[in-house]
C-alpha cells in the first residue's frame, strides 16, 4: 500500500546550512495496516507523514501510495491523489463558522460531489463516528473529542484508502484519547483503511498499532511488530519509550522504599508475552524455591497482537538462588531482567 524508499528531506538554513530533517528512511505500510511512528520532537516524524499526502516533497528518494508515485506528481495529479488519502490534526482544524454537518462535507463540496450525495454520505459518517444528534451543533459547542470525530469523518468523506494521523490525540485527556483509539480500531476493521500515525506516546502505540518505527534525528532506528517491540527493545530510545509503561514512577518509588527496607535480595523484572502472561508463574517459583518473595507491581497490557506483561518482585535469596530460579524462568518462556541489587 505505502511504500517508503530511501527519502531524505533537507530544510534551507540560512545560505549555506542545511537541516537534515529525515535520513535515508525506507518503510513499507501493508494494506489495512496501523502503522505508527514514534519519537520525540525534532526526530522527523513530521515531516515524513508531512511526504506521504504530498504537503513535504522529498529530497531525495521515492514515495509511493497505492499505485501513485506522490513524490514526483503534481497539480491536478496530486490533488486527485489527496482524495485517496485523509488526514487528521492535532488541533482539529475544523472551520468554526460550519457546523459539524457542513464541516464534514467540506471536502465533498470541493470534489463536486451532488447536494443529495453528500447529505447521505454526511450521515453515513455522523454515525460512523458516533456523532449522532450533534450534526448542527459548531465546533465551540463540542469536547475535544466530538472535536476529534468530525475531523476523522471529514478526513473520510472522499473514501480514502488511507488515513494519516498527526499527534490526533494529543490534546485530549487521556480518557477521550482511548475512546478516539478505538474508533480508530473500529474504523479500521470495518473499512480495511490503512492507518499511519505518528505520536510521542507509547500508550498509542501500545493500544492500537500492529507495527511501529522509531525515529531519532531523522532516522529510523528500529521498526517491528509492536508485541516484538515491547518483548526486546533493542535501542536506548525505544527501551524509554516502552518504559514510559511498564516502569511507571510508582514502581521505581516503591523498589527504592523496599530496598531501604530490606537489606537483603534482589529485585527482577518479569516480562510475559502472548498466553503466558496468564500463567501462575509466582506461584509455581514459590512451589519450587525457599525464599520469600514481594510483589512490587504488575500489569498485562493489551496489543493488536497479543497480551504483554510485566510484574516486578523482590526475591529475598542468594546469588546462587537466584540464579536457578532465572534458569527456571526461562525454561517457561519468561524474560528476567535483574534490575537492582540491595
Amino acid at each position: 500500500m505505502i511504500k517508503i524508499s530511501k527519502v531524505t528531506k533537507l530544510f534551507s538554513q540560512g545560505l549555506k546550512d542545511k537541516l537534515k530533517a529525515v535520513d535515508n528512511v525506507s518503510i513499507d505500510i501493508d494494506t489495512g495496516e496501523i502503522f505508527g511512528v514514534i519519537g520525540y520532537s525534532g526526530a522527523g516524524k513530521s515531516t515524513l507523514i508531512r511526504m506521504l499526502n504530498g504537503l513535504e516533497v522529498p529530497t531525495e528518494g521515492t514515495i509511493v501510495v497505492g499505485d501513485q508515485e506522490v513524490s514526483a506528481i503534481k497539480g491536478a495529479k496530486l490533488r486527485a491523489a489527496r482524495h485517496e488519502i485523509g488526514m487528521i490534526f492535532q488541533h482539529f482544524n475544523l472551520l468554526w463558522s460550519r457546523t459539524v454537518r457542513e464541516n464534514i462535507a467540506f471536502p465533498l463540496e470541493i470534489a463536486g460531489v451532488s447536494k443529495q450525495q453528500r447529505l447521505k454520505r454526511v450521515d453515513e459518517l455522523i454515525a460512523l463516528v458516533g456523532l449522532e444528534g450533534r450534526g448542527d451543533a459548531y465546533p465551540s459547542q463540542l469536547s475535544g473529542g466530538q472535536k476529534q470525530r468530525v475531523g476523522i469523518a471529514r478526513a473520510l468523506a472522499n473514501n480514502p484508502k488511507v488515513l494519516l494521523c498527526d499527534e490526533a490525540t494529543s490534546a485530549l485527556d487521556p480518557q477521550t484519547t482511548d475512546s478516539i483509539l478505538d474508533l480508530l480500531v473500529d474504523i479500521n476493521k470495518k473499512l480495511n483503511l490503512t492507518i499511519v500515525l505518528i505520536t510521542h506516546e507509547m500508550h498509542v502505540i501500545q493500544k492500537i498499532c500492529h507495527r511501529v518505527a522509531v525515529m531519532e534525528k531523522g532516522r529510523v532506528v528500529e521498526i517491528g511488530d509492536v508485541l516484538e517491540v515491547f518483548q526486546n527493545p533493542q535501542q536506548d530510545i525505544t527501551k524509554r519509550f516502552v518504559q514510559q509503561l511498564t516502569d511507571p514512577e510508582e514502581t521505581t518509588e516503591a523498589i527504592d522504599n523496599l530496598l531501604q527496607k530490606y537489606q537483603t535480595g534482589h529485585v527482577v523484572k518479569l516480562t510475559f508475552v502472548g498466553d503466558d502472561a496468564e500463567k501462575p508463574v509466582v506461584n509455581e517459583l514459590i512451589r519450587h524455591f525457599q525464599f520469600d518473595i514481594n510483589i512490587i507491581q504488575g500489569k498485562i497490557q493489551q496489543t493488536q497482537k497479543g497480551s504483554y506483561g510485566t510484574l516486578f518482585l523482590h526475591i529475598d535469596g542468594n546469588d546462587s538462588e537466584l540464579s536457578q530460579a532465572i534458569d527456571f524462568l526461562n525454561q517457561r518462556r519468561v524474560g528476567v531482567e535483574v534490575i537492582t541489587n540491595a
